[in-house]
């Protein structure tokens, strides 16, 4: 089945048109700038933009930085705090005019990297980090997803932990890479004595840059980088739909 799917991000929406049999995008992905403010309906607005731009009729699927639970925003991160509580499948869908299902962000990123990334058949507990505006996680059993685990949002170093060691948290203060990867392992290994992972993979903007940090990274579980980088969201969010 061929599924628009949609990453929203706390700088980006991006999209692309993708056969959920076998996760290929079927087009060149497409990618518009997040709003800012990003409110509800500016970013419905975008997402229209985006599906205009594909001339797309059918079902999208959408990965939305926040806690989802049936549809509704619960928290909201890196976009206005206004989608507290605001039912996002109704909103994109009446925008579009396209029957919309939305899941958290890193919970699509890690759906699509456990089908046809590198954690297909991995078995036991596997975490996914992404790494970008923010950090959002994904958290597996012997291939279940456990859904909206948020694991950047726990306070670390007494501070939102995103705010500590996300992307943008080192551009924003000009963090080397190397100090990066320390605050980054740092986090990590926080994870790592907390759910005893059997396998963490690492994604989101920061995977095409692993030559830049991931040699500086040292923890007892293995740790891998996500093949599908950054339109493992696009896929996962797709997939979600079927």
């Amino acid at each position: 089945m061929n599924i628009l799917g949609v990453d929203i991000g706390g700088s980006g929406i991006k999209g692309a048109v993708v056969n959920t049999v076998t996760g290929e995008l079927l087009q060149e992905r497409f990618r518009l700038d997040t709003p800012i403010p990003a409110t509800p309906q500016a970013v419905a607005s975008t997402v229209k933009q985006l599906v205009q731009h594909f001339e797309w009729k059918g079902k999208i699927g959408v990965g939305f930085p926040a806690v989802i639970r049936k549809g509704i925003a619960k928290t909201a991160a890196n976009v206005d705090a206004s989608w507290v509580n605001i039912d996002v499948d109704k909103l994109i869908s009446e925008t579009t005019s396209c029957e919309t299902n939305v899941i958290n962000d890193a919970d699509a990123a890690g759906i699509a990297e456990m089908k046809f990334g590198i954690g297909k058949n991995k078995k036991g507990v596997v975490l996914m980090i992404t790494v970008g505006t923010g950090i959002g996680s994904a958290l597996f059993y012997d291939g279940k997803l456990i859904p909206n685990t948020e694991y950047g949002h726990l306070f670390y170093k007494g501070e939102v932990a995103e705010k500590f060691c996300s992307d943008s948290a080192r551009k924003k203060i000009d963090l080397k890479w190397d100090e990066w990867a320390k605050r980054f392992n740092l986090f990590l290994k926080h994870l790592e004595r907390t759910i005893s992972p059997d396998l963490i993979i690492i994604g989101g903007g920061v995977a095409k840059k692993q030559e830049k940090y991931f040699h500086l990274l040292s923890l007892d579980t293995e740790i891998k980088i996500a093949t599908l980088e950054n339109n493992a969201g696009i896929v996962g969010a797709a997939m979600n739909m079927v």
